[in-house]
């Protein structure tokens, strides 16, 4: 009689309740699935019923083997979840408990925590596992955060984060140079009291990035070699990317439902023609910004795609503008609530990205080969613009003129200016084929990832 197969290793996935947050950490799971672990991913009970209401616009779309679980955030029904700093102060104190519970009642020995998430390393004492850290952010910021300390020490910010000197920091040659008014946590802040909040979080947990057992991170050793160099333990199994099979798989941790009509409609453009268009799940435009942009896009005279989610704007563009927008440029440009975008960038009509830079959307378009016109917004997307356009050489960024507006005339020529750089056309290709050679068989990120998995198999 053959022996009872002995159970998989179980590991637990705690991501900030946030969408680029959540999206590379349910990726991250889908491999681990796919080499055998049992992953337990944990939202909040807001999110939570927002993503199996996608899941259930998708035809009944299934997680892909990993079981979903949720606790509560600590807010009320009508909590003001884009506050970053309020959301997450609460949410030790809401979830260790059940967390730990959870952990003791399944028996898990690992948890892959999100950087944001540090206060997790608790649960090493108090339930027994193991912790490893995944970083949201590209490595740079994290080696960034790590020199918070010496900031404050050499005179550039002061112990609440407010720039002093607002001098170039510049760690490592081939990491991108940042203004210290900048950096993350500053342009996180808005105001004195919500910076010092964002600094002191810095200080407290930064001690938990080199307590970890490894720090995941969502890049390859080719792009990011220095920075990997200055972060503890560092682990890049980057790119990171969703099955492509199936609509179930990115279903499973999506806030809004993808509108996958796109896809037949790019199939009918040009190749290399469409400006792609999205900023992601925190951007918001005020009303001036908003009708610039879309200006700019019927200016250029190329076919585009917008993602224009529910929240983009701040309420002062009318459903009505949309409409008439929609209407006026039908045929040649589309707009839709939510693209499925690691497909559109891996589509053969794109031509370029208008982003915010996000570390999530940068990662993939540099995967995919699309260059970029950057247009950040706030917290790391000023560092990764920077190492875009100033370091990989892969984008350029869109100026506010003196009214701090970009204008319809700067979206049109920066457009006509990215398209026609054969330079910038060659980095694309580069490192489009160094992204997809880590991740290939034999490749650093592959070899990464199976050193994760083998440590996440150790009891």
């Amino acid at each position: 009689m053959a022996a009872p197969s002995s159970p998989q290793p179980r590991v637990m996935v705690l991501p900030f309740p946030a969408q680029g947050h959540v999206m590379p950490l349910m990726k991250l799971s889908h491999r681990l699935v796919d080499h055998g672990l049992e992953v337990d991913f944990v939202n909040t009970d807001f999110n939570h019923a927002r993503v199996l209401k996608v899941m259930a616009a998708e035809t009944g779309a299934a997680a892909g083997g990993i079981h979903m679980v949720s606790f509560p955030d600590g807010m009320g029904p009508d909590g003001y979840r884009t506050d970053i700093a309020m959301l997450g102060n609460g949410l030790p104190a809401a979830m260790l408990g059940p967390l730990e519970e959870t952990i003791r009642s399944r028996k898990i020995k690992w948890v892959i925590a999100d950087v944001s998430m540090s206060w997790a390393m608790e649960l090493a004492a108090t339930a027994g596992v193991r912790v490893a850290l995944f970083s949201t952010f590209s490595t740079a910021v994290v080696a960034l955060r790590l020199h918070v300390p010496k900031l404050i020490d050499d005179g550039i910010i002061d112990e609440c984060g407010t720039v002093m000197r607002n001098e170039m920091i510049h760690l490592s040659p081939k990491m991108p140079p940042i203004e210290a008014a900048e950096i993350p946590w500053a342009s996180l802040g808005g105001s004195p009291d919500r910076m010092r909040v964002f600094i002191k979080n810095v200080l407290k947990t930064n001690p938990a990035i080199s307590l970890a057992a490894a720090v995941i991170c969502n890049t390859f050793e080719e792009i990011e070699s220095d920075a990997l160099d200055l972060v503890p333990n560092a682990l890049p199994v980057g790119p990171l990317e969703a099955p492509l099979a199936s609509s179930s798989s990115s279903a499973a941790g999506q806030f809004w439902p993808e509108d996958a009509t796109c896809l037949a409609w790019l199939d009918a453009q040009t190749r290399g023609s469409v400006i792609y268009v999205a900023f992601g799940s925190f951007t918001v435009l005020d009303a001036a910004h908003f009708e610039e942009l879309a200006d700019g896009l019927e200016l250029t005279g190329r076919s585009f795609l917008w993602a224009v989610r529910p929240n983009f704007t701040d309420g002062v563009v009318g459903e009505g503008w949309l409409d008439a927008f929609k209407r006026r440029v039908e045929g040649k440009g589309l707009v839709v609530g939510w693209a499925p975008q690691q497909r559109v960038l891996a589509h053969p009509s794109v031509a370029c990205f208008v982003s915010h830079c996000g570390w999530n959307s940068t990662m993939e378009a540099l995967r995919h080969g699309v260059p970029f016109l950057c247009w950040p917004y706030f917290a790391d997307q000023f560092c990764n613009q920077s190492y875009v356009c100033n370091v990989w050489g892969t984008g350029v960024k869109l100026l506010a003129d003196k009214r701090g507006v970009v204008t319809k005339e700067e979206i049109k020529n920066k457009v006509a200016h990215l398209l026609s750089d054969e330079k910038i056309k060659a980095r694309v290709a580069m490192w489009k084929h160094a992204a997809c050679a880590s991740i290939a068989e034999g490749g650093s990120s592959h070899v990464n990832l199976l050193k994760l998995v083998n440590l996440l198999r150790e009891q």
